[in-house]
């Protein structure tokens, strides 16, 4: 007899795109033998065969949009005839269905399911009877991140089995700026791990399946899915909670046919459905596209960039000029091995955002340093003496909180140091908060985590905080919310070494501020030499926003406040 596959319920989907056709007519299938591949916004699936047949019809093609109930192929099943009584008392059957809403029979079709489907009424009736348990399911998710978006997993610190206490860290995600471990909300075992290295994730994405040995009053609404796949189907569409780990689709075994259909290139790419949807929708082959992803994993932006070069390249090529990257021709690509031994060592994902920000800060910004000595002599004298009553506290003044809080009072002074300047040049936008980026080496990469509200807080305050935002950073336990929001860096190699840099402005601020180390220098008093502690700072602007005068009267008045540190009380 011959059976029609449809397309099994793809829940808030509604449709959903053919991708891949893993067999043609003739293709003789075993049960289970994968037939098409189907894709929505947030996963693909492979839709099996219930029976073993003959394959006589394929009523679909690869780009085709279908949805539930649409019919996929036909199959010339032996065996499973029928007599032609039991098939119009089927069809009666059938026919009465339509007439009722609930309780509906199991249709003709084949008994076990193509795709895990909403729940049967048996299924429905047991849930809701569940009122109490001592043991209860629950799912940690990421938290807030912020501006960040999408963050990657780089790190699992649990596997199945293991028994974690409440604030025990469990994996490790990182943005494009920081690293951070995401503790355990709660204790319990660990039965089910939802992501895997190098998943990209974004908030509320479920991470890690905890059973829990408390007691709980809870009854289970019927309309709502559970997290388990329906036992005995053949495939796993995308669970109902946002947006889990995209997968990579590779080719199935159990098919002949796919093994061909595994030769394309983009089947070899590291990249989500959402990821290979804009490729095809734009044309794009994956292959050709460089994934700054973790793994290589291949982003949205990664396809947006390309296709933006693609496009600067044919202009390029009509008007006669130097192709892509606004006229700047690109640095060579050489093969050092040919000179020698060599050794490819990855970046982190940290420290290729950094470069990629940086450069488009340094392409897009007019910098301009002023360079400039402040005498710390006698900060210097006041600090250590301050120390010294602070040790019982366990409390420590840096040099940095007193640079935070004498830039803090030049920006007052100076509101442009304080701005952003509109992509159209019509207009700077002054803030009237003090928030403090503090530039932090960490061995992912420079950090730049915020001190909020610097104008609100004393000096020792502001030693405190700072110290506690930098060692979270070096820990990888810095909030992503605690790296957005500045509007003023102060980059400080003070315990290094040095004499003067050009820091590069942190776009959309406008200005940075560089320390160098202080040393012991000569000072003419007016009769005399004498020896002074000189710190040397680099202060880098963006000149489309402030003049060079301007710039030099900030840097002299820095200079003065960290002379007198008796001008902070003003």
């Amino acid at each position: 007899m011959t059976i029609q596959v449809t397309v099994p319920d793809v829940g808030e989907a509604g449709e959903v795109e053919v991708i891949e056709v893993l067999v043609a007519v003739g293709d003789i299938v075993a049960k289970d033998d994968s037939l098409v591949v189907l894709e929505s916004d947030k996963a693909s699936m492979e839709i099996p065969s219930p029976y073993a047949g003959k394959v006589v019809n394929i009523a679909v093609k690869e780009g085709d949009s279908v949805e539930e109930g649409s019919l996929i192929v036909e199959l010339d099943v032996e065996g499973e005839s029928e007599s032609e009584s039991e098939s119009e008392a089927k069809a009666k059957a059938e026919a009465a269905d339509k007439t009722q809403e609930n309780d509906r029979p199991a249709p003709s079709e084949p008994k076990e399911p193509i795709a895990a489907t909403a729940p049967s009424k048996a299924v429905e009736e047991q849930a809701a009877e569940v009122s109490s348990s001592e043991t209860i399911d629950q799912l940690v998710v990421v938290p807030d991140v912020g501006d960040a978006g999408e963050v990657t997993v780089t790190e699992l610190l649990v596997k199945l089995g293991d028994v974690v206490e409440a604030d025990d860290s469990i994996l490790v995600l990182e943005s494009d700026k920081a690293s951070m471990e995401i503790p355990s909300p709660f204790g319990g075992e660990v039965i089910e791990i939802l992501v895997e290295d190098g998943a990209v994730v974004t908030e509320g994405d479920p991470l890690v399946k905890l059973r829990t040995t408390q007691r709980t009053q809870q009854k289970t609404s019927p309309q709502t899915p559970t997290h388990q796949a329906v036992k005995g189907a053949a495939a796993e569409p995308v669970v109902e909670e946002k947006n889990l780990t995209p997968v990579v689709e590779t080719s199935s075994p159990q098919s002949p046919s796919q093994e061909s259909v595994g030769e394309v290139a983009n089947e070899k790419i590291h990249a989500g459905p959402a990821v290979r949807k804009q490729a095809r929708e734009y044309g794009v082959n994956l292959s050709q596209v460089t994934g700054t992803g973790q793994k290589d994993r291949v982003l949205k932006e990664d396809v947006q960039a390309f296709i933006k070069a693609q496009l600067k390249t044919r202009e390029g090529s009509a008007a006669g000029q130097v192709p892509a990257g606004g006229g700047i021709p690109p640095i060579p690509s050489i093969d050092f091995s040919k000179f020698g031994e060599i050794e490819l060592r990855p970046l982190s994902r940290v420290r290729r955002s950094s470069a990629r920000n940086l450069h488009r800060s340094w392409l897009n910004v007019a910098h301009v340093t002023q360079f400039d000595e402040a005498d710390i002599t006698d900060l210097e004298v006041f600090r250590k003496s301050q120390n010294l009553e602070l040790a019982s506290a366990g409390d420590k003044l840096t040099p940095l909180a007193f640079l935070i809080k004498a830039c803090v009072h030049a920006l007052i002074k100076y509101p442009q140091f304080n701005s952003s300047i509109d992509v159209d040049y019509e207009y700077l936008t002054l803030k009237k908060y003090y928030n403090i980026g503090i530039a932090v080496e960490t061995p992912d990469g420079l950090v730049v985590p915020v001190v909020r509200d610097a104008d609100k807080k004393g000096v020792v305050e502001l030693a405190r905080e700072s110290a506690k935002l930098a060692g979270q950073a070096r820990d990888k336990k810095l909030p992503l919310d605690a790296m957005q929001g500045a509007t003023f860096t102060i980059s400080s190699l003070g315990g290094i070494g040095g004499t003067a840099f050009t820091p590069i402005v942190n776009a959309p601020e406008v200005a940075i501020l560089g320390v160098s180390r202080a040393s012991m220098g000569p000072v003419w008093d007016g009769q005399a030499f004498a020896p002074r502690m000189l710190l040397p700072l680099s202060l880098s602007y963006d000149h489309r926003a402030i003049d060079g005068a301007e710039a030099a009267r900030f840097a002299n008045y820095l200079t003065q406040v960290l002379g007198d540190v008796r001008r902070l009380i003003l």
